[in-house]
């Protein structure tokens, strides 16, 4: 087993709103090129953290490293520069601009080229968007207006551009929501290819059980701001509290099912 450093390492991270307890001392870590995933019930603060990790919320108490650097206290864009990606559940692009343009965007600001950032985007970085373009597999689309891709072809757009500053750590919040099950499928294998052969750890929040359970290396489980498993796919699929507070026998018992049946 490896004894490298974490990636990322979380410390007893609060936070709390008008007494209501939305993150409750939360302590977890992240190594390079592994596949983490949050889930939770609506409310169990897995938003709240996801926005201490990228600086959009500040903690109350706490901390956070990243590759041994503190990043508490640092605006969003500092921590993205430090090396952290992030998806949403809604995704955000330029409609009217081509593909391409948009992962050139992303490449001008990492690249501090914001000058004029307009005219500098059709020169800057062509290549190496065409690069991250074919590694999520939208090459062929790079000429075409964002707003006419299909709904699961902009999750993988989006993907490129959330790589577009060569992060360390990804931070995907529902990064399958709305697709189809086979979109699901693909788009989560693509993500964990690419996080292992860039050893870029990755942190993400989902409700498909199936995707979790097929794609996580190891799972935590919030409810009500507090931390109440941590495990293998399997140890947490067999978690008692799990099973009572989030899962259910049901899932549990489908999910299980459909294991065996792809053995």
């Amino acid at each position: 087993m490896s004894m490298a450093p974490p990636l990322l390492k979380v410390e007893g991270l609060s936070k709390s709103y008008g007494g209501v307890h939305a993150v409750r001392s939360v302590s977890f870590e992240l190594r390079a090129g592994e596949i983490l995933a949050l889930i939770g019930p609506n409310g169990a603060g897995k938003s709240t953290c996801f926005d201490m990790l990228n600086g959009q919320n500040t903690p109350d108490s706490g901390r956070i490293t990243l590759l041994g650097v503190e990043t508490v206290g640092r605006k969003p864009r500092a921590v993205w520069r430090l090396g952290v990606g992030r998806t949403f559940q809604i995704t955000a692009t330029f409609p009217t601009m081509t593909v391409r343009e948009n992962v050139q965007v992303a490449l001008v600001s990492y690249g501090r080229q914001l000058f004029n950032i307009w005219g500098s985007t059709a020169s800057y970085a062509r290549e190496e968007a065409g690069r991250l373009l074919d590694l999520v597999g939208m090459g062929a689309y790079a000429e075409r207006p964002c707003g006419e891709l299909a709904y699961g072809d902009l999750k993988r757009l989006e993907l490129a551009i959330a790589l577009a500053n060569q992060p360390k750590l990804l931070l995907m919040d529902e990064p399958t929501a709305g697709m189809a099950p086979r979109e699901r499928i693909e788009l989560m294998r693509l993500t964990a290819r690419i996080a292992r052969e860039q050893s870029i750890g990755v942190l993400f929040t989902e409700h498909d059980m199936d995707v979790v359970f097929e794609h996580a290396d190891r799972i935590l489980v919030l409810n009500r701001g507090s931390l109440i498993a941590e495990g293998s796919p399997a140890e947490v699929r067999g978690n008692p509290q799990v099973r009572a507070i989030y899962l259910g026998e049901g899932l549990v018992y489908d999910a299980r099912h459909r294991e065996g049946a792809g053995a």
